[in-house]
Formats: C-alpha cells, sequence, structure tokens
C-alpha cells in the first residue's frame, strides 16, 4: 500500500516545492516594486502579510477549511490595516496567488456547503480590495482586477477538478455495481439452479422412501450428484472474484444444453430439446453461448419452482443470420402465483444479460395455456455467414 502512495506523495510535495518557488519569486519581486514606487519600508507589511497566506496555503493538506478560513482571515485583516495606515494596495500578488490556492483547494476537495462558503469568501475579499485601491485610468483598479482574476482562476480550476473527481468516482461507482450485479446474478442463475434440483431429489427421495425403500439408495446418488455439481459450480462464481487468468469459466457453453436438460429431466416434466439443425455452436461468442445456457437454465428453474403441474416442456434453439433465437415453452394451467413471478430476480438478470448484448426478452403467458420466455440475442458481425 505504501509503494503504490508513494508515486502521488512525492507528486504532491514536488508540486508545492514549486509552488513555494513561485510564492517566494512573486513576493521578492512586489517587494521591489514597492520599495521602487513607494521608497522606504513600505514593503515591508505587504510582504510579511503575504508571506503568511503563501505558507498556509503550501500547509492546505493537513486541513483545508481551516486554512482557507484562516488565508481568508488574513487577508481581511490586511485590507483593513492597508486602509487604516494609508499603505500600498492589498491584497499583493502573492496574497492574491496564495488565495487563488486555498479557494481552488477548498472547492477542489470540500463538501459543497464549505466550498461555496469559501468561495463566497475569496469573492468578498476581492470586493474588499476596492477599499485600499488606487484610481485607474482602466477604471477598474489593478488590485481589484489582479485579485479578480486570481480568484476566477482557483474557482475555475477547483471546479474543472472537482468534477473530474466526480466523474471518476462514479464511473468506479458503476464498475463496482456492475460486479456486484454479474456476481449476484451468477449466484443465483448458478446456485440456486442447483439447489432447486437437490430440494426437488430430496421431496421425491423421502416419498421413495416410504412406498419403495429398495430406490432409495440411487436417489441418494443422485443428490449427492447434484451436491458436486452445486460445490462446482459455486467454485466457478468465486471465479469472478479472482484474477481473469485464474479463473475457471463461468458459463457453461450451449454444447452442455443436453445435459442441463437431462438433468431436469429427471426430476421434472419431460423435455424436448430442438437444437439448430447442423449448427456447430462452438463457434458461437462464449458470450452468446453462456448467455443461451442462462436462459435455459433460469427457464428451467422457473418452471421447477412455479409450474409444478406441467406435463412437457419444450426448449427451441434457432439460429437464422443475425440472431440466435432461444425459446422455452410449458404446458401448465394458469395459477397466480405463476402470474406474479415475472418480476422475480430471475427475469431480471436474464433481461440484464441480453441487453447487455444488445438482445430482448419477453416473458409471460401464453394465451392457450402454459407459459412462454422468448429470448433474442444478435450475433456479433464476424460470426455472422
Amino acid at each position: 500500500m505504501r509503494a503504490q502512495g508513494w508515486p502521488a506523495e512525492r507528486t504532491g510535495v514536488m508540486a508545492d516545492v514549486g509552488l513555494g518557488a513561485v510564492f517566494a519569486a512573486t513576493l521578492a519581486f512586489w517587494a521591489f516594486l514597492i520599495a521602487r514606487s513607494w521608497g522606504g519600508d513600505y514593503w515591508r507589511f505587504g510582504c510579511a502579510a503575504g508571506a503568511v497566506v503563501c505558507v498556509i496555503a503550501l500547509a492546505r493538506r493537513r486541513d483545508r477549511t481551516w486554512a482557507a478560513v484562516a488565508g481568508l482571515a488574513v487577508a481581511v485583516a490586511a485590507v483593513l490595516v492597508a486602509r487604516l495606515a494609508h499603505l500600498p494596495s492589498e491584497p499583493g500578488p502573492a496574497m492574491a496567488l496564495g488565495l487563488s490556492v486555498l479557494v481552488g483547494s477548498a472547492v477542489r476537495a470540500l463538501p459543497a456547503p464549505s466550498a461555496c462558503a469559501v468561495a463566497a469568501g475569496g469573492c468578498a475579499v476581492v470586493a474588499g480590495s476596492l477599499l485600499t485601491a488606487h484610481a485607474s485610468s482602466s477604471g477598474v483598479p489593478s488590485v481589484t482586477a489582479l485579485n479578480g482574476t486570481g480568484w476566477l482562476a482557483g474557482l475555475a480550476i477547483g471546479l474543472c477538478l472537482r468534477l473530474l473527481s466526480a466523474r471518476r468516482r462514479s464511473v468506479a461507482e458503476k464498475v463496482r455495481r456492475d460486479e456486484r450485479l454479474q456476481l449476484a446474478r451468477e449466484l443465483h442463475d448458478v446456485v440456486a439452479h442447483h439447489i432447486t434440483g437437490i430440494v426437488l431429489q430430496t421431496q421425491a427421495t423421502r416419498l421413495l422412501a416410504r412406498k419403495r425403500p429398495e430406490t432409495v439408495d440411487g436417489s441418494l446418488a443422485d443428490i449427492e450428484a447434484a451436491g458436486s455439481d452445486a460445490l462446482a459450480a459455486m467454485r466457478r462464481v468465486v471465479g469472478l472474484l479472482r484474477d481473469a487468468d485464474d479463473a475457471a469459466p463461468v458459463a457453461p457453453g450451449p454444447e452442455r444444453l443436453s445435459d442441463l436438460v437431462e438433468r431436469f429431466g429427471g426430476h421434472g416434466p419431460a423435455v424436448c430439446l430442438r437444437l439448430p439443425d447442423g449448427e456447430d455452436e462452438s463457434v458461437w461468442p462464449p458470450e452468446v453461448a453462456g448467455t443461451v445456457y442462462r436462459v435455459v437454465q433460469e427457464s428451467l428453474t422457473n418452471i421447477s419452482r412455479h409450474a409444478r403441474h406441467a406435463r412437457s416442456v419444450t426448449v427451441s434453439v434457432a439460429r437464422d443470420r443475425e440472431a440466435v433465437v432461444v425459446e422455452v415453452v410449458d404446458d401448465a394451467s394458469p395459477a397466480p402465483a405463476r402470474r406474479h413471478h415475472r418480476g422475480g430476480y430471475g427475469l431480471v438478470g436474464m433481461r440484464e444479460r441480453l441487453e447487455a448484448l444488445g438482445g430482448t426478452l419477453c416473458a409471460g403467458p401464453r394465451p392457450e395455456a402454459g407459459w412462454s420466455v422468448l429470448a433474442t440475442l444478435p450475433l456479433p458481425a464476424r460470426t455472422r455467414r
């Protein structure tokens, strides 16, 4: 962690060193001008007040709020003293530069109310500079123009950096949100499917234990196999949290649809699987193959949960030149629970997967009987033929 933070820390130190050199050069130049035009020791007060603000600006990272308040307070005091003692106009160039740094730093990093308060204070100092300003042929006193320019520059730079930081945070949060959604979808799609199968097989085994005890061993073997599949699926999901090079592929390909249908048919209604004639599914992009599998898997899981009275299920996968179309239909009679299921997380996850790839999803009751899930997934141009 220290190795990662060191470059940024070193950059900040180097920036402050360069800023300190600019402050020192500005103070020296201002002292020379005052001594040349006013004579005597008139330069001492302005340079001392400017040096204080510059030092505060260099220490701003310790506490940006108090640094800004202290810098503005010194500036106000300098304006009042210069007015009462008839000294050269304040704030001078060095102080104006320090105030610009303080205002920009506050606007960039402080909460909105505090940032607005500091910006307003800087504007008040610009207006107060009129108290010590000397007449100018252009109509705008030079000290006011100088401080106004510095204030505007600090405000503009601070706002730009604030917006950039907000944008970076927004992008980072979106990435984290997408990763959480992906993990949630994988947990729902992969694990819930296998757990549902285990629960259904366990229920069936309890019935067999009373009626045909001799078949219990086979049912327990099926439950053990389903548990092993669930464990393997969980390992694939955990792979999402690891580096891409280390993680096992999460989404199995469409060539395993037959295995999926076979497992479902062992404890659910009969399933008829229709695949494209002569289609080599291995040429499909992995994201398309995985999405096809997940749509079928989620649809069969929903049938297990919400359409136990279904007698048959048809899974059709078709492909034309531009898209793959997946349809899963059952013949279960309508039920209130089934009608309200359309808002579940499974359908949300399927829709998110499909929309991410430019596809569409339609799910709902069929006119005659049963439920239909129809997914259309466009193929990338490179795979079309």
